[in-house]
């Protein structure tokens, strides 16, 4: 059994676009375009084999394409047009197939079908477990930083001269 194509399009949307999604192996279409989303495309959605059209164009999307979307070997239209993304387009089956019309306004992104070449950092995207590697580095990287500034406060509240407390540091 097929479904008839999905629109959600402008509803605003946000947030990421739930795993789940690739579960719904007889989608045909779906439409998330104009929203608010945001985060990576799910590679799960490589597992809607029966998908012909995908448009999840002007939201807020930041990531690399999925490499697995390029096992949608019956999709006709793809739009990830003005969104954020990054890296190299994946190549092959459908990909190759697509214009560049379909990732304009995606400074980031580079490959085929666009003219900008890809770099070699942008061979070897960051994958979306790197990606929450980096913000708990970011983030808990800054607590010492805390605790610092809380004990020089403690210092100065304690009469310490300042010329001193810059000698320490």
């Amino acid at each position: 059994m097929k479904f008839a194509s999905i629109d959600m399009s402008r509803n605003k949307f946000e947030g990421d676009i739930p795993n789940i999604i690739g579960g719904v192996h007889a989608l045909i279409g779906l439409n998330l375009s104009n929203n608010k989303l945001t985060g990576f495309i799910p590679q799960s959605m490589g597992n809607l084999t029966n998908l012909e059209s995908l448009d999840l164009s002007s939201n807020m999307l930041t990531s690399v394409i999925a490499a697995e979307l390029s096992n949608l070997n019956f999709l006709e239209f793809l739009d990830l047009s003005n969104n954020h993304l990054v890296g190299e387009i994946p190549q092959g089956k459908q990909f190759n197939t697509f214009s560049n019309d379909s990732y304009e306004g995606n400074s980031g992104l580079c490959g085929l079908p666009l003219l900008k070449k890809c770099g070699p950092e942008q061979h070897s995207p960051p994958s979306p477990t790197s990606f929450g590697v980096k913000w708990l580095v970011i983030i808990f990287g800054g607590q010492p930083k805390r605790r610092v500034r809380r004990r020089t406060r403690v210092r100065r509240t304690n009469g310490s001269n300042m010329n001193q407390m810059i000698q320490m540091s």
